[in-house]
């Protein structure tokens, strides 16, 4: 139609899956849908499947619930946690594309100083088309960033980087804090943005979090697996971190670390977004 806008193609528009755990309908991806509307959806929902979650019209979407992972893995579904945000796993095994970018149905469109909203799913992106520096720290953060290079005295040798697999980013207002200091800290927020992309140094264990995460699917798919959590263990909220931890330990490419405001491994900041205390996706608890 004449003087109808013609939306640019985004970048890895049919190369990424985005999956969402939930427990809820999924209003909150109005806020998001300037950048998720043209890419694939992955949905799982967690708890009761006899729940009708509901999707805001517009977007292109799968939605699976625990009587389809019961049906399509059988006897083998018991690997997927029920009752805890590790079902996310799923929507990473039945996804063909080459990355996944993962996020929480409490995680929200966060804004930099100048009041502009932070398109996190694209810097993720362009953090898993960027080079990482594992073996080498740069002073002045990513080095492939437009008006950043490499300083003084850094080897020429290792100045193409390495492949990088994951792109971890933060968020603002709700921190990840563990339980015994969620209760010693209960009012404290994360109001601090940050501007930064920064490699995580080869051989070093971080906290990974799942809930605002990018990474290549063919290149470490298996080590992203979420331990078991949730209904039925004995333990709770170390899934995406046992994750982390055997990424770390596994793979020998790289990782980028997006920093405050809702960021991405590998690189820091520009990958932020802003969560609320909603009770979390599939169990979450703040």
């Amino acid at each position: 139609m004449a003087g109808s806008a013609i939306k640019p193609t985004p970048l890895l528009k049919d190369e990424l899956d985005i999956v969402i755990p939930t427990i809820r309908n999924l209003d909150f991806l109005e806020m998001w849908r300037p950048f998720f509307e043209q890419y694939h959806l992955i949905i799982v929902q967690d708890g009761d499947p006899s729940k009708t979650i509901k999707v805001p019209d517009g977007f292109d979407y799968e939605l699976y619930n625990r009587n389809d992972i019961n049906r399509i893995l059988g006897p083998k579904a018991s690997c997927i946690s029920f009752k805890d945000s590790a079902c996310r796993c799923f929507g990473y095994m039945v996804s063909k594309k080459k990355y996944i970018y993962t996020i929480d149905d409490d995680c929200f469109v966060a804004k930099n100083p100048s009041g502009e909203q932070i398109n996190a799913l694209e810097q993720h992106i362009k953090n898993l088309l960027s080079p990482s520096t594992p073996y080498f720290f740069n002073t002045l953060y990513d080095p492939y960033r437009e008006g950043a290079d490499f300083v003084r005295g850094y080897p020429f040798s290792l100045r193409e980087g390495a492949t990088t697999a994951v792109s971890h980013g933060l968020w603002l207002n709700i921190p990840d804090y563990d339980a015994p200091t969620q209760l010693v800290k209960p009012l404290e927020r994360n109001k601090r943005y940050v501007d930064a992309v920064l490699t995580v140094p080869k051989g070093t264990l971080f906290p990974m979090c799942g809930m605002n995460l990018a990474f290549n699917r063919e290149l470490i798919g298996p080590a992203m697996y979420f331990g078991l959590m949730g209904d039925g263990q004995p333990i709770g909220r170390y899934d995406d971190m046992w994750a982390g931890w055997s990424y770390a330990t596994t793979w020998d490419g790289e990782l980028r670390l997006a920093c405050p405001t809702s960021g991405t491994a590998k690189q820091a900041t520009l990958s932020s977004i802003s969560r609320r205390s909603t009770g979390g996706s599939t169990g979450r608890k703040t």
